[in-house]
């Protein structure tokens, strides 16, 4: 895993071999943050991270000045790596949480800045992810939402869609509330 951009840029990771994610590519995610960038500034924002697996995500966004970033990921495998890497980076700001996304999006009452959602692409509950984040508690005038997904997806007819981004195989819906 790398850091793309910010105070931990270019710093490598070494993922184990065993995870069970699929992490999104380094191309995708650099192309994500150029778009992001001109979104907002992620310099003292609360953000989310839910399916994290590796954390690749929450690190980018601690990288780039997040006050906080939660990270919801329910194999053991991968908050252990989220975890690793935190201590390595000696950065605190990381609050990795290992449990079902679906019951913390029910029932957190905290609010974000941003929310990443890297759901399996294969989840059977797939279709409504967007919808449950959106009608959550957790978002507030001014949050940016991104759900990573295959073409098999089209989110666009969802209120606050803004944007549909591709960069391979990888699809990135953005809303904007």
């Amino acid at each position: 895993m790398r850091i793309i951009s910010g105070k931990y840029g270019r710093r490598r990771f070494d993922v184990p071999t065993n995870i069970s994610a699929r992490p999104t590519t380094d191309m995708a995610r650099e192309n994500l943050f150029n778009v992001l960038g001109n979104l907002l500034d992620f310099d003292g924002l609360h953000c989310l991270d839910l399916f994290a697996g590796t954390g690749a995500i929450s690190f980018e966004m601690l990288s780039r000045g997040a006050a906080s970033v939660t990270a919801v990921e329910k194999a053991h495998v991968q908050c252990a790596f989220m975890r690793k890497v935190a201590t390595t980076l000696h950065d605190d700001n990381i609050t990795v949480v290992k449990g079902d996304v679906f019951k913390f999006v029910a029932t957190c009452a905290r609010q974000f800045d941003f929310i990443f959602a890297d759901p399996p692409y294969d989840l059977p509950e797939f279709a409504q992810i967007p919808e449950l984040i959106l009608q959550s508690s957790m978002v507030k005038p001014g949050t940016i939402v991104v759900v990573e997904h295959s073409r098999a997806y089209d989110f666009s007819s969802l209120e606050h869609f803004a944007q549909h981004r591709v960069y391979g195989k990888v699809n990135f819906s953005i809303f904007e509330l």
